[in-house]
């Protein structure tokens, strides 16, 4: 008797250390460090600036157009992003612009103020974009991280993280658990008519650009149905950035 109550006690006391590792491995520090080290650890800490060039696929209603588009990113305040391509078989040129608490659109000759939700709506489409490329914004002032269920991402675990953004919407991004690397976010986003969709992307075919890791195809679903492509063909760290850049376009 006394030596099967040792034995019941050594399984439980096994099975509770088990249980304690995974715990460990699901805190979503841990796994937000793991995917720092895995995407260039220290110099992404140093990470202030950045720009990168895609060429990008957006389907709506079964007709897909394609355009490029070159980006430049300084902390998650300031943005630039100017488009080339066609839409409808009509050519078109496209500029995004936020400093701070402004913003503006730019389709042709045609130009908008961003104020109240359409602001708050492209400055959260821009740190769903970024955040899994630089995972060190989650240690800034506003975010909250919780634990998430692990998930499958194509057939491989997943750690799952829960952010709550300072807008206070959440999102959940979800890490490779072997590599640690960045594997797919889902969030709620709102259309430029106001509608919410949950939108799902996935991040694919990792190369290394001067010492960081940056996911090079990326493809969202929005509500199921196939929304964007991405292909990444350009990423740079800046030391420093024209404040020009993030002036209202002309």
């Amino acid at each position: 008797m006394k030596r099967f109550l040792l034995a019941a006690f050594a399984i439980l006391f096994v099975s509770a250390a088990a249980s304690l590792v995974r715990a460990a491995d699901a805190e979503p520090g841990a796994v937000l460090d793991k995917a720092i080290k895995a995407l260039g650890g220290e110099k992404l800490d140093k990470v202030d600036a950045i720009s990168w060039k895609s060429k990008v696929a957006i389907t709506f209603n079964d007709n897909t157009n394609e355009f490029t588009s070159q980006s430049t990113l300084q902390g998650l305040d300031r943005y630039r992003s100017e488009m080339d391509g066609e839409f409808g078989g009509n050519p078109f040129k496209g500029v995004t612009v936020f400093n701070g608490d402004k913003g503006w659109r730019k389709f042709g000759e045609n130009k908008m103020e961003l104020e109240g939700d359409a602001l708050a709506n492209q400055k959260r489409q821009i740190y769903l974009q970024v955040i899994p490329a630089l995972p060190t914004l989650l240690r800034g002032k506003g975010f909250k991280l919780a634990a998430a269920p692990e998930e499958k991402v194509d057939g491989k675990p997943a750690a799952g993280i829960k952010v709550t953004a300072p807008d206070g919407k959440d999102f959940t991004l979800y890490f490779d658990k072997e590599t640690g690397l960045p594997a797919k976010l889902v969030a709620k986003v709102s259309g430029f008519q106001g509608d919410e969709f949950t939108m799902e992307t996935t991040f694919q075919d990792y190369k290394e650009f001067d010492g960081i890791k940056k996911a090079t195809k990326a493809e969202s679903k929005r509500d199921g149905q196939a929304f964007v492509k991405s292909e990444i063909s350009e990423f740079k760290v800046l030391d420093k950035v024209d404040p020009k850049m993030f002036s209202e376009p002309e």
